[in-house]
């Protein structure tokens, strides 16, 4: 009996699952708060250089007067005599501003704008490059010590940060503090998005999942700018959205060590206590026969692997198989195109006329929308197409609004840009969603933890190369939309080399995760297969595992403890025999 089985008696979805979709939901409030955080304490409204003629004019009068310079924020005026001005040499040191819905941000508080506003700009560099060691570090260290340890300590340590921020007034405590907040992001979400899918039938995976993504991510996105006006100020607004990750704490408590990573870690009666756990929660009564029965197939499983003599994987295991060296690049190749195509996109969208405020709700709007299409059709085209079509939609998206932009850069029509930047949102909201569940359930489970880190840090950082791309622009208009539009169709290419894993058995050890999906061809989508297919692969696959078993088990009776790798060879034998035999 293996894990999925036993998993089955115990509940694969019922009251716990339901509760740690829930957790998970509010993992993904509080972890859209604090991954945007830095975005919203940096708003910069419309301001101009302070002048004690201007104290007693409207917004609309003051911006008249500076209309007529290049750099209207950061000219300082030395007289103003009716409509006749005169410029200063010397530089601004104090400001007007026009507060959108009067809120008061961490740039207009210490005037981190004009020659100052680099100062936020390295706070958010230093966020990126904490993000990329935090992702290595909590994810080597989730393999180590588990999955709910390492989710609280990276929440906490997101806590840290945000917090402290509060008190900075200089660039070297601010960016220390961004840079302490940035070893968070990303792994605050996805140990707990793990941990859901790995307690989770397989069926009901994207369904649980992206449905949580949908529905909380984009709760949280959308109440996120608007807890801001309701603060007034920056640091009230850090005060509300770093207190409530504490309660992540109570984690610890109600949910269940990851049972799949007890058993890679040799740990058996571990996840068994787990399992028991979660039979309990679920009012399941499930017979000790059961659970023994589940503890053999472990114990025949960690002698075909080499027993005590094998050691534990690591994330340089993924490079030293060729299949596994395939897809795990392939992985880290998508999330690269992923995350730098979404960077860019934010990017390229500056000064479009709308309030941050409003233009930041709208786009967070085509998160729900993108989960609820992958909830309808990821199950129905599987993991491959999905996230091979959503690269590719993702591209005519991005390179529509990227070329609308930028020869629109001198009469910006406002409502076609966000239109069309939401568009754009759309369609890289489905390329991460999909491309997210996808790793997960592609890499084994020994090296999950690492491996998922190691795709999500590749991915951070590409996105160090947007600001670049897009500087492209002043030499070629439309080169940053093509390099990106080239970027999403080659990403789409590559993941037609994937294998499906749509109710699969999820590989758990290095060796299952080479021989996962072997034999599938590029067009090979759940979709276009009969019936008749898929109930004789099933058979195939159960098959396949009688056999090793079987085979294991003679060899632990007779002492011949024969090499996971032959063993294997074997297996690969009988099944193309199988084959050979139904054809």
């Amino acid at each position: 009996m293996d894990f999925d089985q036993i998993l089955a008696k115990c509940g694969d979805f019922n009251r716990y699952q339901f509760m740690i979709l829930a957790l998970f939901g509010f993992i993904n409030i509080i972890v859209s708060m604090h991954y945007f955080t830095q975005t919203v304490i940096s708003f910069v409204p419309d301001h101009w250089c302070y002048h004690e003629k201007l104290v007693n004019m409207t917004y609309k009068e003051i911006g008249d007067i500076y209309a007529k310079f290049e750099n209207p924020s950061c000219t300082r005026l030395a007289d103003i005599v009716g409509p006749n001005v005169t410029v200063s040499t010397e530089k601004c040191e104090r400001w007007i501003y026009n507060y959108d819905f009067g809120y008061r941000s961490m740039n207009t508080e210490l005037n981190w704008v004009c020659d100052s506003a680099y100062k936020a700009r390295i706070g958010q560099s230093l966020f990126f490059i904490g993000s990329v060691v935090g992702t290595l570090f909590y994810g080597l260290l989730s393999d180590k010590i588990g999955r709910v340890p390492a989710l609280i300590l990276s929440n906490f340590c997101g806590f840290a940060g945000d917090f402290s921020t509060i008190f900075t007034k200089s660039v070297a405590t601010f960016t220390l503090c961004r840079f302490i907040s940035g070893l968070a992001a990303d792994t605050n979400f996805y140990l707990m998005y793990i941990i859901v899918l790995e307690y989770i039938r397989p069926s009901m995976r994207t369904l649980g999942l992206n449905m949580a993504v949908g529905l909380f991510y984009c709760l949280g996105l959308v109440f996120t700018p608007w807890l801001a006006v309701l603060a007034g100020h920056w640091q009230i607004y850090l005060a509300c959205t770093s207190l409530p990750i504490l309660l992540v704490v109570l984690y610890y408590f109600v949910v269940q060590e990851s049972a799949q990573w007890l058993v890679t870690r040799n740990n058996v009666d571990g996840a068994i206590k787990r399992l028991k756990r979660v039979a309990r929660f679920n009012g399941r009564h499930v017979p000790q026969s059961d659970f023994d029965e589940f503890r053999r197939h472990c114990q025949i499983t960690r002698e075909m692997q080499g027993g005590d003599d094998k050691k534990h994987a690591t994330l340089l295991d993924m490079f030293r198989t060729p299949r596994m060296r395939k897809n795990t690049l392939i992985l880290f190749f998508k999330s690269m195109v992923i995350t730098l195509c979404y960077d860019a996109v934010s990017r390229n969208v500056e000064g479009m006329g709308i309030s941050p405020f409003i233009m930041f709700s709208l786009s967070a709007l085509a998160v729900l929308p993108s989960s609820i299409l992958l909830v309808l059709l990821q199950d129905r085209i599987g993991r491959k197409g999905m996230a091979s079509g959503s690269l590719l939609v993702g591209g005519f998206f991005t390179a529509a609004a990227g070329i609308a932009i930028a020869y629109q850069q001198h009469n910006h029509n406002a409502i076609l840009l966000a239109c069309l930047t939401i568009a754009a949102r759309f369609g890289v909201a489905i390329s991460y969603e999909s491309g997210s569940q996808y790793a997960t359930e592609l890499i084994p489970t020994c090296v999950r933890g690492q491996g998922v880190a190691a795709v999500h840090v590749a991915g951070f950082a590409a996105s160090f190369l947007a600001p670049y791309i897009l500087w492209l622009g002043t030499f070629f208009k439309a080169a940053p939309s093509i390099i990106l539009g080239v970027l999403f169709f080659a990403g789409s290419f590559v993941c037609l080399l994937l294998p499906e894993t749509l109710n699969r058995s999820l590989p758990t050890t290095i060796e299952e995760g080479e021989v996962f999906g072997k034999g599938e061809r590029m067009f090979d989508f759940p979709c276009l297969q009969h019936h008749d297919d898929d109930d004789s692969d099933s058979e195939l696959e159960k098959y396949k595992r009688k056999h090793s078993l079987i085979d294991a088990k003679q060899q632990v009776e007779s002492g011949n403890y024969t090499k996971r790798k032959q063993s294997l060879i074997d297996a690969d034998r009988e099944e193309q025999a199988f084959k050979d035999a139904k054809h």
